[in-house]
């Protein structure tokens, strides 16, 4: 096989995770709007999908690391797709769910960790590169997703027949993905290339870390917490961005004309959905763009210094989401920022894992460390759920995800590579 083809795989693969999990915040106001549902009980099934999605990528590893990336993707594909098409017929919150929350989840788990575990075996001389290249479709997903549904949420009327024709496209295009995997044959190398030789004095090459053993390190759980705070923030930005476009900027809108809000035309809202819409997209444009970028930047400085920076900015960004998201241009500058930010950590995150533990065990060792990732979600947005119902506003939640980063920057700056293991 080609070693580009796995590439393909992991792109079509995370471009159906994107399309499930990084455009919800577009279907908040057109759900609450049909069914009369609370923001909170709307906001509980996309904190379930992510929660069981992050749960679900550890399984999905360690079926990987035994069976192989294949049979775990198409069955992961076939069951996120069919989820996400039974979406389009709920009546209830509890079939809102079961269908999105925990058949959509469960199946976009499946799908999206082998692929990250696989591409850089093919690819050992760009390793964190060929990370980024599986992962930057969850970017380009919810960056085609947030105007795509916004346009046919306003074309049908509501929000539904969404989810229908979209988990058709996913059903398919994780199939697909699937198919493109496998794993490279036993001490494969690239024609043409040998690794690096260490420099002299370097401490000699040992065996890499069994799962056991990875997870009995101090340095594991350092990076899974800072995992989890960098993600609290960042899946509590993607859940309510557009919601909180539309709430800002119809206050705005409101207060220029003189009216309460309910009194405004339904065209201004349905013009400043659309605008809340672009917002989300620059979010997952700048999203998807860093998982290519930062693993070749990676791939030069080190992951270091490129989690020092990405989470500093973090901190900087989510202080000044709230005052910006009146204005159009401010709230697509910083939605940028905190997608680049965001995105990098898809890309540095893995490709440290591998670093440090060696790729033996990675399906288990990320899986496990991804866990991270879906109940930093869960929480985050039930809290911002909760927190607009009472305040009207997502101000106190993003202080909060400001908080957690910062507390994620610390763990970084204490977490050193384990030591060698003798072979």
């Amino acid at each position: 096989m080609p070693r580009w083809v796995p590439l393909v795989g992991g792109l079509l693969g995370s471009t159906t995770c994107g399309l499930l999990l990084y455009a919800f915040s577009v279907f908040i106001k057109p759900l609450r709007a049909q069914f009369g549902w609370t923001a909170a009980e709307v906001q509980l099934a996309y904190a379930i999908a992510v929660l069981v999605f992050g749960l679900m990528t550890f399984p999905a590893g360690k079926l990987s690391d035994r069976f192989g990336p294949r049979p775990v993707v198409v069955i992961g594909g076939a069951i996120v797709g069919i989820g996400f098409f039974l979406t389009s017929t709920i009546k209830t919150p509890f079939e809102l769910y079961l269908y999105y929350g925990l058949i959509a989840g469960f199946g976009g788990g499946l799908v999206y960790l082998p692929p990250i575990a696989t591409a850089p075996k093919w690819w050992p001389d760009r390793r964190a590169l060929a990370t980024g290249l599986a992962v930057v479709g969850l970017g380009l997903g919810s960056f085609i997703m947030g105007p795509l549904a916004t346009s046919m949420i306003n074309a049908f009327g509501g929000a539904l027949p969404v989810f229908r024709y979209v988990g058709i496209a996913m059903f398919f295009m994780a199939i697909i993905a699937g198919l493109c995997l496998s794993n490279p044959p036993a001490g494969y190398k690239p024609a043409g290339w040998n690794p690096p030789a260490p420099k002299e004095g370097a401490p000699k090459v040992g065996r890499d870390y069994t799962f056991g053993e990875t997870i009995r390190t101090v340095q594991f759980w350092l990076l899974y917490f800072a995992y989890f705070c960098g993600s609290f923030a960042g899946l509590m930005v993607i859940g309510v961005m557009a919601a909180h476009g539309i709430n800002e900027m119809n206050k705005e809108a409101a207060a220029a004309a003189g009216v309460a809000v309910s009194a405004l035309p339904k065209d201004v809202t349905a013009k400043i959905a659309m605008q809340a819409a672009y917002a989300t997209s620059s979010l997952n444009a700048a999203n998807a763009l860093v998982r290519v970028l930062i693993g070749a930047i990676a791939d030069k400085t080190g992951t270091r210094i490129c989690f020092m920076v990405t989470f500093i900015l973090q901190v900087v960004a989510m202080l000044v989401l709230f005052p910006v998201g009146k204005a159009l241009f401010l709230l697509c500058v910083v939605a940028i920022i905190i997608g680049w930010n965001y995105g990098a950590m898809f890309t540095l995150f893995p490709a440290t894992c591998l670093q440090y533990f060696g790729p033996t065990a990675q399906g288990s060792n990320y899986g496990l460390l991804f866990t991270s990732w879906g109940i930093a979600g869960f929480v985050s947005n039930l809290l911002a759920g909760r927190m607009f119902d009472m305040f009207g506003t997502y101000m106190m939640s993003f202080t909060i995800g400001a908080v957690f980063v910062a507390a994620g920057v610390i763990a970084l700056i204490i977490t050193k590579p384990p030591q060698r293991l003798s072979a």
